[in-house]
């Protein structure tokens, strides 16, 4: 009677399919299942193999292996294998899994599956790679999958570099030294607004992935910023998190050691690809005009026809503390591509600074700080992060302490802020009035700055001598700065 029942007999079909699933996972036969189909599926189709030797006929290291290698150590399906090693990476606590002999690696691309087959080459001693490619898909995907994985060795190759700062020095060589890039800044961590943010991101990914389209137009692939802004709001961080974001190496150049026009085109024939070209305080040196560099030896290296020889796959960033008294001809198209203004802080930069430094996104005494906000007055990023930094431990009297400084030293230093919100500014045609972006005001994260960094507490001051002390404060910023 029961058996008769046919909702009884449906239970009792979906029991046993799922004692059957459960037993097959727990005793691994739903592995040994797919492989066997895997098999009995092959008997169907003919594959042409190409064998990839470590080392070529001279018994030089044939670099396509080592390639080949990264791109498989890089395959998820590499955890599906009977036999993987698991070996230390550079990172500490990084753990990596790599290839071993006699293994079988599936890898899909265009809807066809590739089989890779590891192992020892005849003579025992070296090792070999074995690309197994269905016929019917040989002519379809060959050439399209090795050059797939290049494309993906040159991102892991780039990946594992380990970034180098490089600075120019007096002697004995006057050329680059290196030491490690070690900078903790990212665009993740740099204080800016989210749709600001974004656009930045966007274009340095943009940047990444047109080389040919420059080619195609007859450009060199290369991109240029301007950073400006007063001492303080960020501007190195943010070099520091362009060149983490694109994992390039950074040339910090000083034209201060720089005796002339020709040193100055060595020292740009010196750089490598994939690396971030920084001159800082450009406005300051063409001011002041120490050395015996010209004007046009500086704008050739801007935009010159060296540096459209040298200067493929590169970024070049110059900062200003402001560029209204620059001749517009350092700043024209071609020679800057992107300007971006870096403000004193206002309400919505410190709110973000609050959560980044005190895990604050709400507070009694935000409406306080807002009220001050708008009354004109402001600070630099790294002055408020420095105050969050030593009171991190109490967000109110961090806070308490940011509205001290604001209205002694704070005060008037923001009432021009209001009128330029400038930040994204691509191929500047205009002034920065003219170009206004509502919201487009940023400030880049200045705790990490060491070179924008004030004494602790050296504008904390008492109210009576306010207006003395703020006029020398601003004036000498820009000396103490260097």
């Amino acid at each position: 009677m029961i058996l008769s029942n046919p909702f009884f007999l449906v239970i009792v079909t979906v029991c046993i399919f799922v004692a059957i699933r459960v037993a097959l996972y727990k005793t691994g036969l739903v592995f040994l299942v797919k492989k066997w189909w895997r098999r009995f599926e092959d008997c169907f189709h003919v594959y042409q193999s190409f064998k990839v030797p470590e080392f070529n006929e001279s018994m030089q290291e044939n670099h396509l292996y080592g390639r080949v290698t990264d791109y498989l150590n890089s395959l998820t399906s590499i955890e599906e294998s009977d036999f993987t090693n698991l070996v230390t990476g550079k990172k500490p606590n990084e753990i990596v899994l790599k290839l071993d002999r006699n293994q079988t690696i599936e890898d899909d691309f265009l809807g066809a599956k590739v089989l890779w087959e590891t192992g020892a080459s005849t003579d025992s001693t070296s090792r070999s790679l074995v690309l197994k490619i269905r016929k019917a898909d040989k002519r379809r995907i060959l050439r399209p999958y090795l050059q797939h994985i290049h494309v993906v060795a040159d991102e892991l190759e780039q990946k594992k570099r380990d970034l180098r700062l490089f600075m120019n020095v007096d002697a004995p060589n006057r050329a680059w030294r290196a030491v490690p890039f070690t900078h903790p800044s990212t665009l993740e961590t740099i204080t800016m607004e989210a749709d600001l943010k974004s656009k930045v991101k966007s274009d340095l990914e943009s940047f990444l992935k047109a080389r040919q389209y420059y080619h195609r137009l007859g450009r060199v692939w290369k991109r240029s910023f301007l950073l400006y802004g007063p001492s303080g709001t960020g501007k190195s961080s943010f070099v520091a998190a362009m060149a983490n974001f694109l994992n390039y190496d950074v040339y910090d150049l000083d034209l201060s050691r720089v005796k002339d026009d020709s040193e100055l085109k060595t020292l740009l024939l010196q750089t490598t690809t994939k690396s971030v070209i920084v001159i800082e305080d450009l406005d300051r040196y063409l001011a002041e005009k120490s050395t015996g560099l010209s004007f046009s030896g500086i704008s050739n290296f801007m935009d010159g026809l060296l540096n459209s020889c040298c200067a493929e796959e590169r970024v070049m960033v110059f900062t200003m503390n402001s560029k209204d008294h620059v001749d517009p001809a350092f700043l024209r198209p071609g020679r800057i591509d992107v300007h971006i203004h870096f403000p004193l802080c206002d309400f919505g930069a410190f709110k973000n600074l609050a959560t980044s430094y005190l895990g604050v996104k709400e507070h009694k005494l935000f409406s306080q700080v807002e009220e001050i906000f708008l009354n004109g007055s402001s600070l630099s990023p790294a002055e408020i992060g420095e105050l969050m930094i030593a009171n991190r431990n109490s967000p109110s009297r961090a806070i308490k302490s940011v509205i001290t400084a604001l209205q002694t030293d704070g005060d008037g230093r923001g009432i021009s802020m209001f009128g330029r919100r400038v930040g994204f500014d691509v191929g500047s045609r205009k002034s920065a009035d003219e170009m206004v972006e509502p919201g487009g005001v940023f400030c880049g994260e200045g705790a990490h700055t060491v070179r924008d960094f004030r004494k602790l507490y050296g504008f904390l001051r008492m109210k009576s001598n306010k207006s003395s002390h703020s006029q020398s404060f601003d004036a000498g910023s820009a000396n103490r700065d260097g």
